[in-house]
């Protein structure tokens, strides 16, 4: 039986007055790929930054490998073995690729011997930013960059990578390189939770899917039923098939 990495029940947040998520349900089984889809708006970045404990929950329940989350701080929680890219990617483009890395090490307190694989295994993973460590993260293109945050974020060695909007502003082929990228960090053990506009292409590389709308769930299913059946045509697509 799959263990369950991460169980939210009917979880409630808010922006001041404003209910973003009104009863939140999901669970993410240990080793998949699940995507959070909607329309922006619908909540999808909201839910991830509950996760984190960078927005104020009113109610409900988030527990990672049965430890309740809600009430901790983002630095209690990011060595608890879960971390985020987030949208818009945030790297620092002032210092070198190789220290944007390092940063993703400030929360976890481990053995020098471990951050150095991670590292390597980081560059195994990125050759690129193996070749292009001593420059400045700036200098890097967009496809780089987003390769940097994820980086980054596997720095902090975790077991949960949530990942915002990771092919935003990217050029085709470029995206298709960064969803081969996650397949490839989720077949090293890696759980992956994922907001995507590109649904279909999120859809190809996930085990399942939750569509989200004005801050509920309106329906959950295996990447391949949401890409068989009519549900992205009729929900997510505005009743339009393509």
């Amino acid at each position: 039986m799959a263990e369950t990495m991460l169980r939210i029940t009917d979880l409630v947040s808010s922006y001041g007055h404003i209910k973003a998520l009104k009863g939140i349900s999901l669970e993410i089984q240990k080793g998949e790929i699940v995507s959070l889809l909607g329309a922006n708006g619908a909540g999808k970045s909201t839910l991830m930054k509950s996760i984190l404990g960078m927005v104020r929950t009113e109610g409900g329940s988030i527990q990672f490998k049965g430890q309740e989350l809600i009430g901790k701080k983002s630095h209690e929680i990011v060595p608890m073995g879960i971390s985020l890219v987030p949208e818009g990617r945030k790297i620092f483009i002032d210092v070198s690729v190789e220290e944007n890395l390092k940063i993703g090490t400030f929360f976890r307190k481990r053995p020098p011997a471990r951050d150095k694989e991670l590292q390597d295994m980081v560059y195994q993973i990125f050759p690129r930013l193996y070749e292009r460590r001593s420059q400045l993260g700036g200098t890097l293109s967009g496809g780089e960059q987003q390769m940097l945050a994820v980086g980054r974020a596997i720095m902090s060695d975790p077991q949960l990578l949530m990942l915002d909007e990771p092919s935003m502003g990217l050029a085709p082929l470029v995206i298709a390189e960064v969803f081969h990228v996650i397949k490839k960090v989720n077949e090293m053990g890696i759980t992956v939770l994922l907001v995507e506009q590109n649904a279909k292409m999120a859809l190809k590389i996930s085990d399942r899917a939750y569509l989200m709308n004005t801050g509920q769930i309106v329906i959950s299913g295996t990447g391949e039923e949401f890409l068989q059946g009519d549900v992205l045509a009729s929900v997510y697509l505005g009743g339009k098939k393509g």
